[in-house]
């Protein structure tokens, strides 16, 4: 099993990206700090395994891109609509991340494709209610669509929806919602571009 990694993000503009880190940061600030994370996120990729590597994008590539990477752009009205479409433009096996966790590291992702082999989907639960990975051995729009998003309850609608596979979790993370997040993610990722943004914030 050697699954497509996805990842799922926006381009990190002001005003558009981590608005919930505004205040105490500047809408500048927060775009920084969301580009530090995606830039993390997609080197942690770039040094995994993987058979392809899709950026699914909301808004243009920047200098945050490695190479290696299909950019594809994000389609649907709902995040269960372009997480769905994601899953779709991988055309089999895929783990899917955002770009919420910088803290992730290859061994994770690694660990999740692998777990690919033996179960039908791998899930990887957020301390906030929701989840920051998933993974599907044969991608099904309708293990997606439909299951509400950004809400206390996501994950929990998740795993209702992947009710009679075999489900491997994974450890649960925090991901970047607030700024009391983003300071314990940058103490728990530390000589990660994140945690230096984080560190002249």
């Amino acid at each position: 099993m050697n699954p497509t990694l996805l990842v799922i993000a926006k381009e990190p503009v002001p005003g558009r990206v981590k608005t919930r880190l505004t205040p105490p940061y500047t809408p500048a600030r927060a775009a920084e700090i969301a580009a530090s994370a995606l830039a993390d996120t997609l080197d942690t990729v770039a040094r995994t395994p993987a058979r392809r590597r899709i950026l699914a994008l909301a808004g243009n590539p920047g200098p945050w891109l490695p190479p290696g990477f299909e950019v594809v752009p994000q389609q649907g009205d709902g995040l269960d609509e372009r997480l769905a479409n994601a899953f779709a433009a991988a055309g089999g096996p895929a783990v899917l991340i955002g770009m919420d966790t910088p803290q992730v590291t290859p061994a994770m992702l690694t660990d999740a494709a692998r777990r690919l082999e033996d179960c039908d989907a791998v899930f990887g639960p957020a301390a906030d209610g929701g989840f920051w990975l998933l993974g599907l051995r044969a991608p099904d729009p309708s293990l997606l669509l439909g299951v509400p998003m950004s809400r206390p309850d996501t994950g929990a609608c998740q795993l209702r929806r992947l009710d009679g596979l075999r489900v491997a979790t994974l450890e649960t993370l925090v991901d970047v919602d607030t700024a009391a997040d983003a300071v314990r993610v940058a103490a728990q990722a530390p000589g990660t571009r994140f945690a230096a943004a984080m560190g002249a914030a």
